[in-house]
């Protein structure tokens, strides 16, 4: 546990750093004027493309036994931060420990980018390393044994009975090096013992705190299983969870393997419930099985009974950590990613309306002045914004997702390997679009957010490819945005602004949704690479647009105030 506490202490830096950086009081000017370095200077750059924001959530309606439960599930989402940095790379821990002592300015620019980026390595700038001594970013992560290829894994995969490779290829587990030199999956809860067994220790104290019996069975239930290494309990009691406070802690997305896309990396979103927001959405769970029955792609691969429950949530954020707070912030997600839970118990949309509202004000306004004719700039609007993200994560929820392949029964995730991420990240926004018109044609949404959705989301296709198209949702997105030029739904004005040509959108939509999730149907890995190698990339009339945007956020880094004050 020594080790373990100290890399604690060292990530409670990422909530305090976050809260304190802006305010840092500036050294004293030297008598001469010190040489300009240049690359402290350019990472500094980098660094403010992240607009350093105050989120905050109101909990003064929360009594002080749930503000304790609170407090103890930020103090387990801190460590979530630790076990994240530490599947990123298995040298970040020590590079942390290195940048912390490093009182130089380059040292402390170094220090927030690192925070920021969860490593040494820009997410923004297709994993360029800012530190002096960092390798390359592993495509493997930390996941599998140092010295492996991708095709020794694949091999050994390929050799194991269907009760081991289920192991092999879950979520739960790493691939390591046996004595005998061959290789091995890992159950997290063993890989990851001291760490599980702190965050198991604050969810406890939390659920012993808090008077709300769902969100007691969830925390107890999750703090089992970063023990047990089973989840499924959790996911289905996280689904039931009806509560003032709303948490997501554990291993969920998929993103950092970039191997194969298997191996679930850990996270957290700390919350309150917006009531009023999320009552008024919850309307939309109603209509999940209508838009199932009519997607546009062969009806043998839709889905005749979606699960139970689609609940929606509207939150604002008190912490974020580890997956869920690296680079671009999150938005809005969608979980569990478990297809058993999808299966039996559907999955659950949580927006968080704080960071949404942050986005749109920060970043997505002032993009829209630049990438649209000055006649669209009252085409945006907050309202289509927010609820196409809503629609985004319902969408992943929808389509194809157990498959067969060859007369195997598999699932999308695995079919796609490597590319699964970016073609999902396409399939929710294009078919999220496809989704809103659905409803506006059939009373269900206002007829005027048809002025607003499509320019608004062609606005936010360039706030999606300033992540990086190294990054899935900035691949997707530039997937979206050149299969819709190519159709002419989208075009570019003489003087580079984009429009949408509003009589060839929704068919455009339309095709696109169809060509993604018949590829996701068939499992066909091969359809998914060359979507990705011809759609996935930067042309000249989105890089012109992008080139202009630099005094602009890419996105924001949050700086939790109500932690922070929670945590005094």
């Amino acid at each position: 546990m020594g080790r373990l506490r100290v890399v604690v202490t060292s990530m409670s830096l990422v909530a305090t750093l976050a809260g304190c950086r802006a305010q840092a009081p500036s050294p004293p000017p030297p008598a001469t004027p010190a040489p300009v370095d240049k690359d402290l200077s350019q990472l500094q750059q980098q660094t403010a493309r992240f607009a350093v924001t105050d989120l905050s959530a109101d909990i003064t309606a929360l009594p002080p036994n749930e503000r304790d439960a609170l407090a103890h599930m930020v103090r387990a989402a801190q460590v979530m931060d630790a076990l994240f940095l530490e599947q990123v790379w298995s040298g970040n821990e020590t590079m942390l420990y290195n940048l912390i002592k490093d009182e130089s300015p380059a040292g402390k620019a170094r220090l927030h980018a690192f925070l920021v980026n969860k490593g040494p390595w820009s997410r923004l700038d297709h994993h360029q390393a800012f530190v002096p001594g960092a390798p390359e970013k592993p495509a493997s992560a930390n996941f599998y044994p140092a010295g492996a290829t991708k095709a020794e894994v694949e091999t050994w995969i390929a050799s194991l009975g269907a009760a081991e490779k289920t192991s092999a290829t879950g979520f739960f587990t790493t691939i390591r090096r046996a004595p005998s030199g061959g290789l091995v999956a890992v159950p997290y809860s063993t890989e990851y013992q001291g760490e599980l067994a702190l965050a198991a220790q604050h969810l406890r104290a939390a659920a012993a705190a808090t008077a709300q019996p769902t969100l007691k069975a969830f925390l107890e239930s999750r703090a089992a299983a970063f023990v047990s290494n089973d989840y499924f309990d959790s996911d289905v009691k996280w689904m039931e969870l009806d509560a003032t406070i709303e948490p997501a802690i554990g291993p969920y997305e998929v993103y950092e393997d970039e191997w194969f896309n298997y191996k679930a990396a850990f996270e957290a979103f700390i919350t309150v419930k917006d009531q009023t927001e999320s009552d008024k959405l919850r309307k939309f769970a109603g209509s999940l099985q209508a838009i199932e029955d009519n997607l546009p792609i062969d009806p043998k691969y839709r889905n005749p009974k979606l699960g139970a429950l689609a609940p929606i949530a509207v939150v604002n954020t008190v912490f974020s950590a580890g997956d869920g707070n690296r680079g671009v912030q999150t938005a809005a997600f969608n979980l569990p990613n478990d297809e058993r839970v999808i299966r039996e118990k559907g999955s659950k949309r949580v927006m968080l309306k704080n960071n949404q509202e942050a986005k749109f004000q920060k970043v997505l306004v002032p993009i829209s002045k630049v990438a649209l004719a000055s006649s669209d700039h009252d085409k945006i609007a907050f309202e289509a914004f927010f609820t196409h993200i809503l629609m985004h994560e319902l969408m992943h929820g929808l389509g194809p997702h157990d498959i067969t392949v060859g007369g195997r029964t598999t699932t999308v995730r695995q079919e796609l390997k490597d590319t699964y991420s970016a073609i999902e990240e396409a399939k929710a926004d294009i078919s999220g679009l496809f989704a809103l018109q659905f409803l506006i044609d059939r009373g269900e949404l206002d007829k005027r957010l048809e002025n607003t959705i499509y320019t608004t989301f062609l606005a936010s296709a360039f706030r999606s490819l300033r992540f990086g198209i190294a990054e899935a949702h900035g691949r997707g997105q530039a997937i979206q945005l050149n299969y819709l030029l190519d159709t002419g739904a989208f075009t570019v004005n003489g003087d580079g602004t984009f429009a949408v040509d509003t009589a060839k959108i929704r068919d455009g939509v339309t095709a696109l949704t169809r060509e993604i999730m018949m590829l996701q149907a068939e499992g066909s890995y091969a359809k998914a690479k060359q979507m990705i190698e011809t759609l996935g990339v930067l042309r000249p009339p989105a890089k012109a647009i992008l080139d202009k945007l630099n005094s602009v956020p890419v996105d924001i880094e949050p700086r939790f105030v109500t932690a922070i004050d929670l945590l005094k």
